[in-house]
């Protein structure tokens, strides 16, 4: 049985990583992170490359260059720790691993160094990671649905009991206020952070285990309409700490965040974990009261028959141009 289980897992696998292998951005990332191994180890390749080793051998790392790849492994080592999910630990492997071969090439040739750091911008500006696809109960907002509460039936990625259009500009704001008891959890994301990308299919796996005509989820993408980070203060920089962020309004009022704000302006850390959402927004106690409050005014069963988003086919804008 220990040798059995690891295989029926492997061949259950097999299929999501044949989908995963078949987008380009993956392979290429590969690619770019194991360019060193291949020009250092593989002939003709390694033919006439510079050396520090006693012998002479160009198809063998030198001592330095050993040092380098071990320094790398302990920082992935450290990163990976906090990984969640799988796409977080291959993006960080993908990511030093791409630093240290940068290092290797300008250490061995500046020519080969500028090359390849071409090639990884090249790469950066036109391979953009895979955004989640997947079923999900979230309602997606731009600029507009923001400031004006305008019914959209294309707005949903999903279905349920009460479709709501949401409004999220203060002072004004009235799809919140409108129903008391209706309860949103709004996520602010940016579709170039890695840390959403991660969290994005954990937040459409609680939307489709916990939403009710009582409680919603949302997303915005701050990337895109920066105004809405500046209002809800939620920093978009490429160093910032605060995508995403997670808030919960009750009432139409906010009640709490994560992650959650210092007094000197700065993200307090805290792991976006399926765990740690359900138990720090209270999740189950949420859905169990909104069900309860929600059960005089709904006139069908919670959800509807037949839903699109239940499929991973729901009738929707692209997120892009939301």
């Amino acid at each position: 049985m220990a040798v059995v289980a690891p295989l029926l897992a492997l061949l259950y696998s097999v299929p999501g990583l044949c989908r995963w292998l078949a987008r380009p951005y993956y392979p290429l990332s590969a690619l770019l992170a194991t360019a060193f191994l291949l020009v250092r180890k593989v002939p003709p390749l390694c033919q006439g490359l510079p050396s520090q080793r006693e012998d002479g051998n160009p198809c063998d790392f030198d001592w330095r260059e050993v040092e380098i790849l071990m320094f790398l492994s302990a920082i992935v080592m450290m990163k990976n720790r906090r990984s969640i999910t799988v796409e977080q630990h291959i993006g960080n492997i993908f990511m030093f691993s791409k630093v240290a071969n940068a290092i290797l090439f300008f250490r061995l040739d500046i020519r080969m160094g500028l090359l390849y750091l071409t090639l990884c911008i090249v790469f950066l500006m036109t391979c953009k990671p895979p955004l989640y696809m997947g079923p999900e109960y979230i309602k997606y907002f731009s600029d507009k649905t923001i400031d004006v509460s305008i019914p959209s039936p294309g707005g949903y990625r999903g279905g349920s009991a009460c479709h709501s259009p949401l409004s999220l500009a203060p002072p004004r704001q009235e799809e919140l206020d409108r129903d008391k008891r209706v309860t949103w959890i709004v996520e602010f994301f940016a579709n170039w952070s890695s840390e959403c990308q991660s969290f994005a299919p954990i937040f459409a796996d609680l939307s489709l285990k916990y939403n009710c005509s009582g409680l919603h989820f949302g997303k915005v993408d701050v990337g895109r309409y920066t105004d809405v980070s500046t209002r809800y203060k939620v920093s978009t920089s490429p160093l910032t700490k605060q995508l995403p962020t997670l808030i919960l309004f009750q009432g139409g009022t906010e009640t709490m965040r994560r992650p959650q704000i210092d007094k000197k302006g700065r993200a307090v850390s805290w792991t976006f974990s399926e765990e740690n959402v359900i138990r720090e927004f209270n999740l189950n106690e949420l859905y169990q009261k909104s069900k309860k409050q929600s059960k005089p005014r709904e006139e069908g069963p919670e959800e509807l028959p037949g839903v699109e988003a239940a499929t991973g086919h729901p009738d929707r804008e692209s997120k892009k141009d939301k």
